[in-house]
């Protein structure tokens, strides 16, 4: 098994990027990952802090990870063997960032306790309401073909940034490769979302997460 550490991320998809790592298909790499801030907001973090938010160092991936003999028009599996998230998460209102955000003109930050006494559930508002505990990645793709620096914000067919909830531990993604080697990454952790990010409710957190990453021909 190999270890990514936090500091071994980039900014953006780009397939000139160097990989930090190379594997056989089927090997298994953990990945310590950041939350989307980038660690500009932690535990002790408060509404302020999200008026200093440095737009530019949101959304790194860790990676990226060349796998020997992946080629262009092969097909990566990506199998998610654990997630485990901090013992904290983060959920933001960002002026000017969002589908509603003329509705929402003031920073706003709540910070969450995560995992309580192994509890599945995240509590609110003095244990009043229950916010199902599933963590997963937000961010988890590969290198596109094309040259380039490409952001990290949106989604696209080689996955990048596609908030999906069921990304959970067991779950399995599959990706079409691009690039020779793959040069895949992954980051973004999520303690629970709803039925997407943009409109919807997420907790921000760090995470370690493990991946087997499979070359199919």
């Amino acid at each position: 098994m190999y270890h990514i550490h936090r500091h071994q991320h980039h900014l953006s998809w780009d397939n000139s990027i160097p990989p930090i790592l190379t594997i056989n298909s089927g090997e298994i790499v953990t990945f310590d990952c950041l939350d989307a801030s980038n660690g500009q907001i932690n535990s002790q973090s408060t509404d302020e802090t999200i008026s200093l938010l440095d737009f530019s160092k949101l959304d790194q991936v860790n990676g990226p990870i060349y796998i020997r003999d992946a080629d262009i028009g092969d097909i990566l599996e990506v199998e998610i063997i654990d997630i485990k998230t901090a013992d904290w998460g983060w959920t933001g209102i960002i002026p000017g960032f969002g589908l509603l955000h003329e509705e929402f003109l003031q920073p706003k930050l709540k910070i969450w306790k995560l995992n309580e006494n192994n509890s599945q559930y995240i509590w609110f508002k003095q244990n009043q309401i229950r916010i199902p505990f599933r963590p997963f990645t937000g961010e988890c793709g590969v290198a596109r073909g094309l040259n380039g620096s490409f952001s990290t914000i949106p989604s696209y067919r080689t996955g990048w940034n596609i908030d999906t909830k069921y990304l959970t531990k067991g779950a399995k993604l599959y990706l079409p490769i691009e690039c020779k080697g793959v040069l895949f990454s992954i980051g973004d952790g999520h303690a629970a979302q709803d039925d997407g990010e943009v409109c919807g409710t997420v907790i921000e957190t760090p995470i370690n997460v493990s991946v087997r990453l499979t070359r199919w021909i």
